[in-house]
Parts: structure tokens; C-alpha cells; sequence
């Protein structure tokens, strides 16, 4: 199963050195849409899916170590709820449910737009497993725009890990998406996360290449 994660690596350093050659004198980032879903800690695991339970991978994300798994939960809201959210891995330090706007609007919460991992004064959400019931306190977000990268990328773009900086769109519902943090890491692969409600309103498909602009270069 791990070979398709080495197989993605390799798709990844491919698209990456494509992305370099600076073609047409622009710089650009493909796109990973990123739909909803919920990180958890391995005592929430334990509580929605048994104790001694270990998460299943099912196929490899597009960066290194993460895995979408086959295990799925159920989201409550005041409002309504929604089935089958998938889980990722690895286990995480802190339990975190990424959703768009729209997802909150549906189950009828108020949820900021974060960063990963900052999740002081977040929403919670009840969370159902095959197993148990979890009543999150906190952790409840809509991650904000951001593009992974390495610090040999950070350097070919002229970028720092926490810029922000903005991604042009062309074609008919084309446009300027704002406040896009880069976040930097050895383990980075190069890649643009949106949401869907972000790829839906400018009709963004899987692996397409933006135009990264820095500001004061529009």
C-alpha cells in the first residue's frame, strides 16, 4: 500500500521541478483541494472506536507521513449533522474537524478561519463513532488558505515560513484569493490547500497550477 505514497513522492518531486522552471514568468503552486475532515488524538480514537484501536490507513495524502484513513465519524450541530467524514492520520496531539463554510452554515455553527493547530477560543462539536459519542469542547475550524512547501522552495519563490501572500486564478470565474500563509518544512511537498468552497467558486481542479503573488506585485 505504502508504495503509492513513494509513487506520489515521486509525482510531487516531478511537479516541483516543473513548477521551477519559472515558465512564462510566473511562479506557480498546484492546487490540493482539501475536503472535510477531522484530525484525532489517540485517546479520541480509543473513545469513538474502541479501546486498542488503531486507525486504518487507506491511501497517502499529499504530504509525507499523512494518510486519509478508512475509519469516518459523524459531525453534530445544533442544526443538523453530517455523516461520513473521514478521518486522518497520524494521530495528532490535539484533536481538530476542518470544514468549509458551507459545512458550518449546515450544522449551524460559528467556526473562525484558522491556521492548523491554533485552536484557542474554537467552537466544539459532538463527534459519533461506531463505538462511543465525543463532546469536543474546542477545535473547530475553517483552515485557512495555505501552501506547503520546502525551504529549498521558500527560497526559489522568495517567500518565509508565515507570509502571507496571494494566488491569481485566470479563466471565467477567475480572480485574486488573499491571505494565503506559506508554511515551510523539510517534510513540506509543494502544494496549494483550499477547501471546497474556495475550489468550487473558482472552478479549481485537482493538481492545476496557480500564479503565486507576492504583495506590492500585482
Amino acid at each position: 500500500m505504502w508504495d503509492r505514497e513513494n509513487m506520489a513522492a515521486r509525482v510531487a518531486e516531478l511537479v516541483a521541478a516543473q513548477v521551477r522552471e519559472f515558465a512564462g514568468g510566473y511562479y506557480r503552486v498546484p492546487v490540493g483541494i482539501s475536503a472535510r475532515h477531522i484530525h484525532l488524538t489517540r485517546e479520541d480514537v480509543e473513545a469513538l472506536f474502541g479501546p486498542g484501536h488503531r486507525l486504518t490507513p487507506m491511501k497517502p495524502l499529499s504530504q509525507p507521513g499523512q494518510f486519509a484513513c478508512e475509519e469516518q465519524v459523524e459531525l453534530v450541530g445544533p442544526r443538523s449533522s453530517i455523516a461520513r467524514v473521514r478521518v486522518l492520520g497520524p494521530e495528532r496531539p490535539a484533536s481538530q474537524v476542518e470544514l468549509s463554510g458551507t459545512d458550518c452554515l449546515k450544522l449551524g455553527i460559528d467556526a473562525p478561519v484558522r491556521t492548523s493547530g491554533q485552536l484557542s477560543g474554537t467552537p466544539g462539536i459532538t463527534v459519533k463513532g461506531p463505538v462511543g459519542v465525543l463532546e469536543l469542547s474546542a477545535g473547530l475550524i475553517i483552515a485557512d488558505r495555505h501552501i506547503h512547501m520546502t525551504p529549498e522552495d521558500a527560497g526559489w519563490f522568495g517567500v518565509e515560513d508565515g507570509e502571507r501572500v496571494s494566488v491569481r486564478v485566470g479563466g471565467p470565474r477567475g480572480g485574486l484569493m488573499g491571505q494565503v500563509v506559506i508554511r515551510v518544512s523539510e517534510k513540506g511537498r509543494l502544494d496549494f490547500h483550499v477547501d471546497t468552497d474556495d475550489a468550487n467558486a473558482f472552478r479549481l481542479k485537482q493538481g492545476q497550477l496557480l500564479e503565486l503573488v507576492k504583495e506590492g506585485t500585482r
